[in-house]
């Protein structure tokens, strides 16, 4: 009962603290790739979609204002998106993803030492492994493991979830025009954060 209310109370927009965290994991990586230089552009992008200032992106960024105005300014007015929807129902792949990732990382900080996921988890954090349908078969079948593993020790939230987010996997919907890195990082964060409530 108690996931169900929470699941309602997913806002319809992300709150400085979510996208803090989605973005501090980013900024401690982000000389280390093109691949995470394009998904926090994008980010930027999403960002500016729900209103943000260039202000407020660049703190959260940890970029100055003008590199912020900059990203911005590649992209035409004309071309910027309506904001990116962030109930947790969603279902096209990436937004599934996320969720198991995010999932996953959980059951990995709580039993880090015995948690069968926790390798394949910081395979894909640190991009050692890439979210490829090999990959999420497997992730997902470690967290089934865990999940029957540890169930005694589970909140309900962790098993529904899962329900969830495998009705998800097994039955997609169609993509978005919001990318699949930042469609996967914001399910992630969202998904953690209601599994701590």
């Amino acid at each position: 009962m108690e996931h169900e209310e929470s699941t309602h109370q997913v806002p319809e927009t992300l709150t400085e603290e979510q996208a803090e965290r989605v973005l501090a994991g980013m900024n401690e990586v982000i000389r280390a790739g093109e691949e995470m230089r394009r998904l926090r552009a994008e980010m930027i992008r999403v960002l500016a979609g729900f209103g943000w200032t260039q202000e407020r992106i660049a703190q959260l960024t940890d970029m100055s204002q003008p590199a912020v105005s900059k990203q911005m300014a590649k992209h035409r007015a004309d071309e910027l998106r309506p904001p990116m929807g962030v109930s947790l129902d969603q279902r096209d792949v990436p937004w599934v993803e996320g969720r198991l990732w995010g999932l996953a990382e959980e059951i990995s900080e709580t039993f880090h030492e015995t948690a069968r996921c926790t390798r394949c988890v910081n395979a894909l954090a640190r991009g050692k492994k890439r979210f490829t349908p090999q990959n999420i078969d497997e992730l997902r079948r470690l967290v089934e493991d865990d999940l029957r593993l540890h169930r005694a020790e589970l909140p309900g939230g962790f098993q529904a979830a899962y329900d969830e987010i495998s009705r998800g996997l097994d039955l997609p919907s169609k993509a978005t025009a919001t990318s699949a890195s930042v469609r996967r990082a914001v399910a992630h964060q969202i998904q953690r954060d209601l599994l701590r409530r």
